[in-house]
């Protein structure tokens, strides 16, 4: 903490919230662009008529995220926790490509 911090809280206050509104954004553009890959290998499953999901390299990328995160002294279980989210919503829209061929 500063003597800024201890001068001005509802300043530092907005100041840190708007580093967080700005990861927010770089988070959301990010996830729009993972998406974007995922549905490609949706469509390219889907006209191969590959499965949807392929467990062997979820458990994969759980490990690999895992470890980055605790590199980034991030939780792992949040980490871990957040990928499966993600995933059911690939495999959801691996699905939807799958039905649509």
């Amino acid at each position: 903490m500063t003597d800024a911090d201890n001068d001005d809280p509802i300043g530092t206050l907005r100041r840190i919230r708007g580093s967080i509104d700005n990861i927010d954004a770089a988070l959301i553009y990010l996830l729009a662009e993972r998406f974007r890959c995922t549905k490609e290998v949706g469509r390219l499953k889907a006209r191969h008529r590959m499965p949807p999901s392929d467990p062997a390299r979820e458990q994969q990328q759980i490990a690999r995220l895992r470890r980055l995160a605790e590199e980034a002294d991030l939780d792992p279980d949040f980490a871990e926790k957040w990928f499966g989210f993600v995933v059911a919503e690939v495999i959801r829209h691996h699905e939807a490509a799958a039905d649509a061929t």
